[in-house]
């Protein structure tokens, strides 16, 4: 048996979790999210837990009992806490402002970078130089966040660029005069 698979899922008070013949819907006070089910799996609810199984024992199936386990678990604490990134802006001039829903970036190009609002992501600024991105579905968190990153990622020599706040750059040493 997977060793993620096998736990249970406690749903906390304010989480409802609803199984259909192929989703998994789970809401809370924070929003609702719904995870496809595969071939192969089967959810059930029992006593305020969601009990993942396989309904065989093919290499696909036990390859995906603990990725929907996984998913389902991400889905609850997406309904309850909410997810959140950081990302900082390091540079001479470089720096953020909100653009509606969306973000005006000037991140050392001949022109201002925009992006646009997501549903389902909140952006909030701390200064003019970190991002906040919030939201209930942990992937597009990471993916908005990735995305942002990849605006301007950090160069190897003095680190400019667009990380995430606990990120660590290696900076190269640069040329020597001999």
């Amino acid at each position: 048996m997977s060793k993620i698979g096998r736990k249970n899922i406690s749903i906390p008070e304010q989480v409802t979790v609803t199984v259909t013949n192929d989703h998994v819907l789970v809401k809370g006070p924070k929003g609702e999210l719904s995870t496809h089910l595969v071939a192969g799996i089967k959810v059930k609810v029992e006593n305020q837990e969601v009990l993942v199984e396989r309904k065989n024992d093919l290499k696909q199936s036990r390859a995906n009992h603990g990725l929907i386990r996984s998913l389902i678990a991400n889905n609850i604490i997406g309904v309850t806490k909410a997810y959140k990134k950081t990302l900082k802006l390091v540079g001479t001039g470089y720096r953020v402002s909100s653009a509606g829903a969306g973000l005006s970036m000037t991140l050392g190009f001949s022109h201002p970078v925009t992006v646009d609002a997501v549903p389902g992501i909140a952006f909030k600024l701390e200064g003019n130089d970190t991002i906040h991105v919030e939201g209930v579905d942990k992937q597009l968190v990471g993916q908005v966040s990735a995305n942002i990153r990849d605006l301007r990622p950090p160069e190897p020599y003095l680190g400019k660029g667009i990380r995430y706040s606990d990120e660590i750059v290696r900076t190269k040493p640069g040329k020597t005069v001999a």
